[in-house]
């Protein structure tokens, strides 16, 4: 794949689709009988774990690893809105990104002047950090000040080590970058003590400062869920994670930072009393007037918004049907307020499945036929965005 790379334009070309706020090209038709269309659009080479974020301007940005899952490639490609992505651009200068897991793979942020951030769960090398330089990392790259290629990745994780989870990246139009992760920490042991951590930038992703918790709480954290940290257009941070407490208690949690990262305060948002690791993964999406998240609880995923003023989540709601096996869901709003939730069906460790959707109006009632794919490779995940002309793209 990487024989048929080329350049990106340079960072100041990128700049004319510059970031206002994110949001969370275009295939076969589906589900005609809604009023935002649906269209259908495969991971580009056969790649899984699509991550995808739609900048101020309506440029589609995309991340997606190929290649081995135990150790991959990461590439880059970015559309104008036109449907036709540029040529795959490598993200990781070596295979050292994960897929194994499905939560562990990379995650993407487009920050100040259209610059991509790119965050992932490394294997192989540790950059000779941790107390027995065999520590996972947590590598981050991001786009070099020509646009025309990543930086080396490095290990953003300085004492905080013990990751299990996936980490997952943000940014903001004013040059704030958050990496953040959850992990025992130098004195933690057992997932009751584990906690989220976020290292910060100020420029850009150029340094970080070392990292700290991120919520005095003790909810721990499960060890094996991921974890999603997202911006709003007003540069509030916020990060949806699954709590641990007493081994059975999986809540899921979201935290929200008001102060660029410094304080945050936190809600549960939806309980779970399980035994084991479901190993979730999470949705956020910017819309006007606060974001909206996407969680799985029990087989079955659901959404909600929530008030950036309070951090206090709306009624939840679920796709029409009785879940059973619904995980990993992704979520997009458009102009009108629509929502698009698409999860995954049928996949479990090392086995592929099927990708669903469904249209909610903006008062959250399903609108139009429920959509259905076949095809999810193993080890993946879907996508969702919002396109310019009110409809929805999903990848898988």
């Amino acid at each position: 794949m990487s024989a048929h790379t080329r350049s990106l334009p340079t960072l100041a070309a990128v700049a004319a689709l510059a970031l206002i706020s994110p949001s969370e090209v275009v295939g076969r038709p589906v589900a005609p009988d809604t009023d935002a269309k649906v269209t259908e659009l495969r991971v580009p080479g056969g790649g899984i774990q699509p991550q995808v974020v739609v900048d101020g301007k309506g440029a589609v940005h995309m991340v997606y690893l190929g290649g081995d899952p135990k150790a991959g490639r990461l590439y880059y490609v970015r559309s104008a809105g036109e449907g036709k992505f540029t040529e795959a651009v490598p993200v990781n200068h070596r295979p050292n990104a994960i897929a194994i897991g499905n939560i562990r793979g990379a995650h993407l942020a487009v920050g100040k002047n259209g610059r991509v951030h790119v965050a992932w769960f490394g294997v192989g090398e540790t950059d000779g950090a941790g107390p027995t330089k065999k520590e996972t990392p947590l590598l981050y790259t991001r786009l070099d000040d020509t646009g025309r290629a990543f930086e080396a990745e490095r290990n953003v994780i300085t004492s905080a080590f013990g990751l299990d989870g996936g980490g997952s990246v943000a940014a903001d139009p004013a040059g704030n970058v958050y990496v953040v992760w959850h992990a025992g920490g130098p004195d933690g042991h057992g997932e009751a003590n584990r906690k989220v951590w976020v290292a910060r930038s100020e420029d850009e992703g150029k340094t970080f400062a070392p990292e700290s918790a991120v919520f005095q709480k003790p909810t721990g954290a499960c060890g094996c869920c991921g974890l999603k940290a997202f911006v709003d257009g007003k540069g509030t941070l916020y990060v949806a994670y699954r709590a641990a407490t007493e081994k059975v208690n999986r809540d899921t949690y979201l935290l929200v930072s008001r102060d660029k990262g410094k304080n945050f305060s936190g809600e549960a948002v939806h309980g779970w009393t399980v035994g084991v690791c479901p190993m979730s993964s999470y949705a956020l999406a910017g819309v006007d007037g606060g974001v909206r998240v996407a969680w799985e609880t029990a087989g079955e995923v659901y959404f909600a918004r929530v008030d950036p003023s309070t951090g206090k989540r709306s009624e939840k709601v679920s796709p029409p049907g009785a879940g059973k096996g619904r995980k990993h869901p992704a979520l997009a709003v458009n102009s009108r307020g629509e929502t698009a939730l698409a999860w995954t069906e049928g996949t479990s460790w090392g086995k592929g499945g099927t990708v669903a959707w469904q249209v909610f109006d903006r008062d959250g009632q399903p609108t139009g036929a429920q959509g259905r794919a076949d095809g999810v490779p193993a080890w993946s995940l879907v996508a969702v965005f919002a396109r310019p002309d009110g409809g929805f793209t999903v990848i898988y």
